[in-house]
């Protein structure tokens, strides 16, 4: 015959009090029980511990979520990216949470979609970096990386905006002098004309008072 399997110190000490009453010993044995911290009786499986979260793990299942929604969007029909668009503002507006705030952002970021709007995607990046703390580690990895392209871009499109103007205002100069240097031409020609009409005008002047005074010499008529 197996021996008997000892229960807990805290029920032994509690039943080997002599003379106790029946109800009072019970009694006993439940309040030790509870003061020792022996909640499990005999032949219970005692609860398993919580999990233990893994940062890393679960960066890398938020970051996997961000870029399969980013391939939905931008292989996704106008409507469909309307609507997704349309649901990670409406996240936005109605809880502003730092994952909502970066799903935004990411969004609007991304280019090949009629929302896309980098100035504001830079905006929420900014806010969400100057809380980094707030974000899991490959959120904000991710966050840096998407904000450097996106500053870069912007950057770029700016130098390209201000060369274009540039190039625009040179081509307009070199327009307006090539106008001044014709119309002052045009003016030039304009001048020598005159002074040639006014000079044959003299010459015809001329030549018609030696017309008329070779007209009024004696015995110059009747030849």
């Amino acid at each position: 015959m197996p021996p008997e399997r000892p229960g807990p110190a805290c029920l032994a000490a509690a039943s080997g009090c002599p003379g106790a009453p029946r109800g009072a010993a019970a009694g006993g044995v439940l309040v030790a029980l509870v003061a020792c911290g022996c909640t499990s009786w005999p032949g219970q499986r005692a609860p398993s511990p919580a999990p233990v979260l893994n940062a890393a793990v679960t960066s890398s299942i938020v970051l996997s979520e961000y870029l399969l929604l980013l391939q939905r969007l931008v292989q996704g029909r106008p409507a469909e990216q309307a609507e997704i668009v349309a649901s990670a503002q409406r996240d936005y507006d109605t809880a502003p949470t730092p994952s909502h705030e970066l799903k935004l952002a990411l969004m609007l970021g991304t280019p090949g979609h009629p929302a896309t709007d980098l100035p504001k995607a830079q905006a929420l990046l900014r806010e969400l970096m100057a809380d980094p703390e707030m974000l899991l580690p490959g959120e904000r990895a991710l966050t840096f990386v998407e904000l450097s392209q996106i500053d870069d871009h912007l950057t770029l499109d700016a130098e390209n905006r201000r060369l274009q103007s540039e190039a625009v205002r040179a081509d307009q100069q070199r327009v307006a002098n090539a106008n001044h240097r014709l119309q002052a031409e045009m003016d030039e020609n304009t001048r020598l004309r005159r002074e040639l009409e006014e000079a044959r005008a003299k010459l015809d002047a001329i030549a018609n008072i030696e017309r008329s005074l070779n007209e009024r010499k004696p015995g110059s008529t009747g030849r």
